[in-house]
């Protein structure tokens, strides 16, 4: 019984080896819950409305339009990386709406790093919890690519576009 318990306990520390075990609050009001993603692909972006990779929500809308049957991406704004993401929810959804057509789900603003890291980012960034990889985040727009069962597939920095071939190599 108490080899049953630790077992237990050790698989329970691991913490979560999907991310279709997350929720998390959405920008608008309502809850954002991976487990409703079972079976596509998922981007995941740390955002921020004043950086000079901005434009690259332009591309995100493009790839999830171009790919929503297979693909779900999810903004995270965050305020991590010379203070670029400033606003509140309700602003921060109001810019990306208005300047780049945003359709796809963002999430509340959160911190990606630090000693305030959400609880997302610390099981995206560290592979003793997400069982793959570990992923480090050095600015804004960097990108986790997720497979159908949840597992962490790439990490991509800013500088990718979320258009271009490194990414589409994933989505054939």
């Amino acid at each position: 019984m108490t080899k049953l318990i630790l077992i237990a306990f050790s698989l329970f520390a691991i913490g979560p080896k999907s991310i279709h075990s997350f929720k998390v609050p959405a920008i608008d009001g309502g809850t954002i819950d991976f487990s409703a993603f079972k079976g596509k692909k998922i981007l995941i972006v740390n955002t921020a409305s004043q950086c000079g990779y901005t434009p690259q929500y332009a591309e995100l809308e493009k790839l999830y339009e171009a790919n929503k049957q297979k693909l779900v991406i999810v903004g995270f704004p965050a305020n991590n990386f010379g203070g670029q993401e400033p606003g509140s929810n309700s602003e921060i959804k109001s810019f990306c709406t208005k300047n780049y057509g945003v359709s796809f789900p963002m999430a509340e603003k959160v911190s990606v790093k630090g000693g305030d890291i959400h609880p997302l980012f610390k099981w995206l960034t560290t592979k003793t919890e997400n069982g793959a990889m570990d992923g480090e985040i050095n600015w804004n727009f960097t990108k986790f690519l997720l497979d159908e069962q949840g597992k962490l597939l790439a990490v991509f920095p800013s500088k990718v576009s979320p258009t271009g071939p490194e990414i589409a190599g994933y989505l054939k």
